[in-house]
């Protein structure tokens, strides 16, 4: 259970923190918004950028072994990455639907896929 708690809380802070590193790109469609000076925007991320460490910090907690989780360090950290990428790549097609996914971005997540395989095997 706290395999698929973990889990979770690294998703709900990965759409945090993309939101943070990549919405003030399409935000800045907005007027008011293109209207910001850098420092604002920067001072806006941050404050979305807290809920992402609201959902981390837990995760990591929650997940890792010494704290009677399933996960080592190093597998938190392949599936914080692998769970990063699953999330952009959610947010790309839904926000940014200018973008689109090429055969070669498609078999570098499936290498990745193939890295967490590789990283849980025993």
């Amino acid at each position: 259970m706290k395999a698929f708690l973990t889990i979770g809380l690294l998703f709900m802070s990965n759409s945090f923190m993309i939101v943070a590193w990549y919405g003030h790109l399409k935000f800045s469609e907005w007027k008011w918004f293109n209207k910001l000076g850098l420092v604002s925007i920067v001072l806006i991320s941050w404050g979305i950028a807290l809920f992402e460490y609201m959902f981390q910090v837990p995760a990591n907690r929650i997940g890792y072994k010494e704290h009677g989780g399933p996960f080592s360090l190093i597998q938190l950290k392949v599936l914080q990455e692998v769970t990063t990428l699953v999330v952009f790549a959610i947010f790309t097609l839904v926000v940014f639907k200018t973008e689109t996914f090429r055969p070669n971005h498609i078999i570098s997540f499936l290498f990745l896929i193939l890295a967490v395989y590789f990283m849980f095997k025993k």
